[in-house]
């Protein structure tokens, strides 16, 4: 039972307990402010070692300060008994966070550079953290990100702490067996199951490289709300830490490669190919712009394809907000619904193998009184005009072979892609005119060259008379 006040701090409720410690909100009556007061639990307080640890980690918390670190006040004694005097962070920790899913990309590269600027402070002091976690980071509500609980930290000469403020149901952290002085022995386990490094969880001795490690893991997390090494018991978990592969396919498909790189990096099983600094890290997060993020490995060639369609949908759309004329909002139109009845052993197309989405069958005049689409008769493509008044559609003469058709801004013409050539014709008829030749295309891998026709990728046509076209 720990006392209502300690010192000139009033405590004021729990915030939270582990089997390694626990932590209270309370108010500095001195400076009027909130603070956290960590303790240890009472089967702990009366251990000799324990005790010397808790005011180890004091110490390594007072050489931190950094403002992705939780910072300590003090250290406190009241009825026998010592506390750690802690900055109070309002907000979530991350595991909190992730309870409710991923994180979006570019937020969780923003987390993910202060986490590393954090381990890189504690790191240039010799303090290796050994308990990198979800639950040991807080997220306040702007977004900083603090990294809490050093319970575990090692330094340099060896010396080592071993609380921790609490622990996670579905990540324990794991002190097993217990040694005094030395837990980095060979044989002792200390760490959470699921972040631990392989080493670590050997029981070997462990460096900043261990950190870096767990850094992997909780950014992984982040992208994909799924713990890299999981398992139903810690058994379990570090059984995958040990021996499964890291399934990068589970990663949103706009994260960027250079994520995908870095995580291969923090997160290899041996050591020595392991990042050396995470401040190697931290520089890698500086420099990625999560706008500019690819698809996902062993992307086809399909997907080439639809990033081209996807660069002329936002060229067309440009062309349109240029080249189009703009006028009021016209007051609403009755909707007119109607069935559109194709000439017999036809089918709305084109339908080969090598069409795509970008190739419309249809489109609609801007006076929206006709319809012109293209239907395809066994091999060969036609274009009619079905006017919304009429029953029956009507075939454009000269339209043979034709596909990816588009209208003039006025609707008189219709053009369209026949033969590697882009062509006109009235839509009341008249002759085909040629606008362009188009030459097969080079830049198709694996295929050397491809026809120009299957190279197009579709068109829209300005006021000016100019057309803008994409191709692969």
């Amino acid at each position: 039972m720990h006392p209502s006040t300690i010192g000139p701090f009033q405590i004021i409720r729990e915030l939270g307990r582990g089997g390694m410690g626990e932590v209270f909100l309370a108010r500095d009556t001195r400076l009027d402010r909130q603070v956290a007061i960590k303790a240890l639990p009472a089967h702990l307080a009366a251990d000799p070692d324990r005790l010397s640890r808790f005011q180890r980690e004091a110490k390594l918390l007072a050489s931190l300060n950094h403002p992705n670190i939780g910072a300590i006040y003090g250290l406190e004694e009241s009825a026998g008994h010592q506390y750690l005097i802690l900055e109070f962070i309002d907000g979530e920790t991350l595991a909190d966070r992730l309870s409710h899913g991923a994180i979006p990309v570019s937020e969780a590269l923003n987390f993910a550079r202060q986490i590393a600027e954090a381990l890189e402070v504690a790191h240039e002091k010799g303090i290796v953290h050994r308990d990198l976690k979800p639950g040991n980071i807080m997220v306040t509500a702007d977004g900083a990100i603090k990294v809490l609980d050093f319970g575990l930290a090692r330094t340099d000469d060896l010396q080592s702490t071993s609380t921790s403020a609490h622990a996670l149901a579905d990540s324990p952290t794991v002190t097993s067996p217990a040694r005094p002085h030395s837990p980095t022995i060979p044989g002792a386990i200390m760490g959470s199951a699921g972040y631990m490094s392989p080493e670590q969880a050997r029981g070997k001795n462990v460096d900043k490289r261990s950190d870096i490690f767990s850094f992997g893991c909780v950014l992984f997390e982040m992208l994909t709300a799924v713990q890299p090494f999981r398992g139903d018991t810690v058994a379990d978990a570090i059984g995958a830490t040990l021996h499964k592969e890291l399934d990068l396919s589970l990663l949103p498909a706009n994260t960027p490669p250079a994520v995908r790189r870095l995580l291969a990096r923090c997160l290899s099983k041996d050591r020595s190919q392991r990042l050396r600094d995470i401040g190697d890290a931290r520089l890698e997060l500086s420099t990625i712009e999560p706008e500019a993020a690819a698809a996902p490995a062993g992307s086809s060639r399909a997907m080439s394809f639809a990033l081209a369609a996807s660069v002329l949908v936002a060229a067309c759309a440009l062309g349109a907000y240029f080249f189009l004329p703009r006028s009021q909002p016209a007051s609403p139109q009755p909707v007119v619904r109607f069935d559109m009845t194709l000439p017999p052993d036809t089918m709305l197309g084109p339908t080969s193998w090598f069409d795509r989405p970008h190739r419309p069958s249809f489109v609609i005049t801007p006076d929206d009184r006709a319809i012109v689409f293209a239907a395809k008769a066994k091999d060969e493509t036609q274009l009619f005009i079905r006017k919304l008044d009429s029953t029956t559609a009507t075939p454009i003469p000269g339209t043979t072979g034709a596909n990816s058709l588009f209208l003039s801004p006025d609707g008189h013409w219709v053009a369209f892609l026949a033969d590697g050539e882009i062509r006109k014709t009235a839509i009341a008829g008249g002759p085909v005119v040629k606008i362009a030749k188009l030459a097969d295309g080079g830049l198709a891998s694996p295929v050397s060259q491809i026809s120009s026709d299957n190279d197009f990728f579709g068109a829209c046509w300005g006021e000016d008379d100019v057309i803008l076209f994409g191709r692969f």
